[in-house]
């Protein structure tokens, strides 16, 4: 299990149960990760932040000093990021992005357009002639690669290298290169490839699926200033003191840089960058017996965290005994070492973590779940059952 920090520790035990459950983050953790993985990457590889990941403002501030820009996927995003890092480089990239969206996004100076299909190009360009006529809107064409070597096989969620809504058919290449290189969208400048293709992948997988996106770019023919590789850096829920080898991958895109050296290169992690920093605290309220197994009932659930649910994992987590219980009637009490924990919803779907080792669990202990500074909060149905939303602590 991957403990909370001290400073984490502390708050969790502090807070009163009407603010539990809680979102807590340590900032201080946040900005040592990025500074470090900043450190191991190459002066040409720029890195951009997925805010998708998770906006909260001061997630985005405290990644500024370290992040060369941020990566936003609709106009929400577009307004949020903006507001709370104003300034800063934005990329505008997702599917299905609307004229009012392309639009907000051209007057908000977007330096980059991450272009997912012919009918995202017509639209950008109509409005770019429109709001922007005295300047080239830098385009980078998303395209949906095939990658033969087999690297994507050890991918948690797959992009490209497949039928999906994400990015440009390959064979699409030429003719969309030709329109953008040709005179006809004058407002539009090519300025490179995007290949977003999966999530989930080792140091080396990684490399090689940036290396077979080069490739390709490099082979069309066209001059290009940018290859933005993607995100997608692995973070392991069953091992969560394990990290992704950003030494080794820094030292791979230095070498795949030397080896092209016309190119700036882009890598856009979200969860690799944030997931450590956060915690998601609550507090058990009952401890159970069902058919031969414990349960232990908490505060909140998937609700307000959604990813175990969704990636099918137990979340990792820690148990922080509380001594006192400020009730008249007895307290209940895990009999055995493995309890189960649950959420509030009335779903068995509400399942955090399966099995955990949890000897003498009682309830008004304090747990706190690890991993959750990603994909947690931001993607998670919180209206479900009507219950009250988490608190949000930020620890400098």
């Amino acid at each position: 299990m991957t403990d909370p920090t001290l400073a984490v520790r502390d708050r969790v035990l502090s807070l009163p149960p009407i603010e539990l459950p809680a979102y807590v983050y340590d900032l201080a953790a946040l900005r040592e990760h990025a500074a470090y993985v900043r450190s191991v990457l190459p002066e040409r590889v720029e890195l951009y932040y997925a805010a998708k990941a998770n906006p909260e403002p001061e997630i985005l501030a405290a990644l500024g000093p370290y992040v060369d820009g941020y990566e936003v996927s609709s106009g929400g995003e577009l307004a949020h990021v903006a507001k709370a890092v104003p300034g800063r480089p934005l990329a505008f990239g997702g599917p299905g992005k609307t004229p009012d969206e392309i639009r907000a996004a051209l007057e908000q100076g977007v330096e980059r357009f991450h272009v997912e299909s012919a009918h995202d190009l017509r639209m950008l360009a109509g409005l770019a002639r429109q709001v922007a006529p005295d300047t080239r809107v830098g385009v980078l064409l998303r395209f949906n690669l095939a990658v033969a070597d087999g690297s994507l096989a050890g991918s948690s969620l797959a992009m490209g290298g497949r039928p999906t809504p994400f990015g440009l058919d390959p064979t699409q290449a030429p003719d969309i290169m030709r329109i953008l290189t040709d005179g006809t969208y004058p407002h539009l400048e090519l300025r490179g490839i995007h290949a977003h293709l999966a999530s989930g992948l080792d140091a080396p997988e990684q490399l090689a699926v940036a290396r077979s996106i080069v490739d390709w770019a490099t082979g069309l023919g066209v001059p290009l200033a940018e290859v933005n590789v993607g995100g997608g850096m692995a973070v392991d829920y069953t091992d969560p003191d394990s990290r992704f080898d950003w030494r080794a991958y820094g030292e791979g895109m230095a070498r795949l840089a030397d080896a092209h050296p016309e190119l700036t290169l882009r890598i856009e992690p979200g969860r690799a960058l944030t997931a450590y920093c956060g915690w998601y605290a609550t507090e058990v309220l009952d401890v159970k017996h069902s058919h031969g197994e414990e349960f232990a009932v908490v505060r909140g659930g998937t609700h307000h965290l959604r990813t175990p649910a969704t990636k099918g994992h137990d979340q990792p987590c820690s148990v922080l005994a509380v001594g006192e219980w400020p009730h008249p009637w007895p307290r209940p009490a895990a009999d055995g070492e493995r309890v189960s924990l649950t959420g509030q919803l009335c779903t068995p779907k509400d399942l955090l973590a399966r099995n955990v080792h949890a000897p003498g669990l009682r309830a008004g202990d304090r747990v706190a779940f690890s991993l959750a500074g990603a994909y947690a909060w931001n993607i998670s149905h919180h209206d479900f059952l009507m219950h009250p939303r988490p608190s949000f602590h930020f620890l400098n």
